[in-house]
C-alpha cells in the first residue's frame, strides 16, 4: 500500500467473537469480492501506550483487475455519483466513510475523501438544480 510518509491511514479495528469469525468473514468476502485482497497488517491503536495488533484487512491493490488506476478527482466524483452496488449507492458509502473517519479522532480526517465527498455533493446539487429549473 502506498502512503505519503507523514500521513496516517485511519480506521477502526473490531474484535470478532471466535464463534462468529467464520460468519463475519463469509459476509465480508462476499461484500468485498470484486476489488479487494485479504492482507494482514499491524494496527496501531491511537492510544500511545497500546501495542500494535495484527488485523485482517481488505485492500484494493493495483494488480487487482478491478483497480482503475489513478483517477482525475472530478471524473471519479461523477463516477461515484452514478454508481450503485449490492450494498447501496456509492455516494452514501462515501458520505458515511467521510463521517466515520472524521469521528475517529482529532487528526483522523482524510483530505482525499473529504475532497471527493465535496465534489459529489456539488455535482449532485448542480444536477438537482438543473432538474428543478427544467421542471419549472
Amino acid at each position: 500500500m502506498y502512503t505519503i510518509p507523514e500521513d496516517r491511514v485511519w480506521g477502526a479495528a473490531y474484535r470478532i467473537e471466535a464463534s462468529k469469525v467464520a460468519e463475519v468473514k463469509d459476509y465480508l468476502d462476499i461484500r468485498e469480492v470484486n476489488g479487494y485482497s485479504i492482507q494482514y497488517t499491524p494496527f496501531k491503536p491511537a492510544e500511545r501506550n497500546k501495542a500494535a495488533i495484527e488485523c485482517l484487512v481488505y485492500i484494493g491493490l493495483p494488480d487487482n483487475p478491478q483497480f482503475m488506476g489513478v483517477q482525475e478527482p472530478q471524473q471519479l466524483a461523477k463516477h461515484i455519483l452514478q454508481s450503485k452496488g449490492p450494498s447501496g449507492e456509492n455516494k452514501e458509502y462515501l458520505f458515511m466513510l467521510e463521517k466515520a473517519l472524521n469521528e475517529l479522532g482529532n487528526e483522523s480526517g482524510d483530505k482525499h475523501i473529504e475532497d471527493l465527498a465535496t465534489r459529489v455533493r456539488e455535482i449532485e446539487d448542480r444536477t438537482n438544480t438543473e432538474v428543478t429549473n427544467i421542471a419549472v
